[in-house]
C-alpha cells in the first residue's frame, strides 16, 4: 500500500455504481471541503450506505472526501507497522471510499494555531494530512490524533450536485473529533443526533424501514 500523494489525481476512479459525488458546492454555493456528507436514506449501496464522508478538497476537476465510519477488520501494522503505536484507537485501518484502495491517507488533528509539524498538511481548522513517508517520531510530538484510510471516495463534476438536489446527502458541520471517534460504527446516528431541529429525529431512523 503506497501513500497518497495526490488523492484527487483520478477523481472519477472506480465504476460508477462504486462512485458518489461531484464537484457541487454548498448548498449556500461555498465549498463543501471541511463538512461532512452524512448519507440519508434513499443512498441504499452497501459502499455509502449510512456513511459519514469528510470533505477534504474541492475544485473545478472534481471533489474528494473520506469516509470516517468504516473500520477494517485489519491493524495497521498490517501495512504501515511504524505507525501502529501512534494510531487513535481503535488502532485498525479505515476504508476511506472505493477510489485509490492500494494508497493511504494518514488524517491528524493539528493542535492550536501555531505551524504544521514536519510532514503536516492543515486542510482546514484543526485537520490535516500527514505524509506516511515522515518518521512517526518526527511528527507526533506535535499530533493529537491520527487514523489512516485506505482509499477515498472521488468526485466527477456535477455528480454530487445532482444527489445533493435530489436529497442523497445531509450537509452538517464536523466537530474536531468526528474523524478519530473511538465509536465508528455509531457515528452516523450521533452526527445526526446533535443537529437542530427534525434532523435530530433521523438518528432514530430504523436499519430496516421494511421491519416496521
Amino acid at each position: 500500500m503506497t501513500e497518497a500523494k495526490g488523492p484527487m489525481d483520478d477523481p472519477q476512479g472506480g465504476p460508477a455504481s462504486e462512485r458518489r459525488g461531484g464537484s457541487a458546492g454548498a448548498p449556500d454555493g461555498g465549498s463543501l471541503a471541511g463538512r461532512l456528507l452524512v448519507a440519508t436514506a434513499l443512498i441504499d449501496e452497501v459502499t455509502f450506505r449510512r456513511s459519514v464522508v469528510l470533505m477534504l478538497e474541492q475544485n473545478a476537476d472534481g471533489a474528494m472526501g473520506l469516509v470516517l465510519n468504516q473500520p477494517l477488520d485489519v491493524d495497521v501494522r498490517a501495512v504501515l507497522p511504524a505507525w501502529q503505536p501512534h494510531v487513535t484507537a481503535p488502532g485498525r485501518l479505515f476504508r476511506g471510499g472505493p477510489v485509490g484502495t492500494d494508497t493511504a491517507l494518514g488524517v491528524v488533528a493539528v493542535p492550536g494555531d501555531g505551524p504544521e509539524p514536519e510532514g503536516v498538511r492543515r486542510l482546514f481548522a484543526s485537520i490535516g494530512l500527514v505524509d506516511l513517508d515522515t518518521p512517526p517520531q518526527a511528527v507526533m510530538g506535535g499530533l493529537a490524533g491520527l487514523r489512516i484510510y485506505a482509499g477515498y471516495a472521488g468526485w466527477a463534476a456535477g455528480q454530487l450536485e445532482a444527489e445533493l438536489a435530489e436529497g442523497a446527502w445531509y450537509v452538517v458541520s464536523t466537530e474536531a473529533r468526528d474523524p478519530f471517534t473511538d465509536h465508528p460504527q455509531g457515528l452516523w446516528r450521533a452526527v445526526l443526533r446533535r443537529q437542530r431541529g427534525e434532523l435530530a429525529f433521523m438518528a432514530t431512523y430504523p436499519d430496516d424501514p421494511s421491519a416496521n
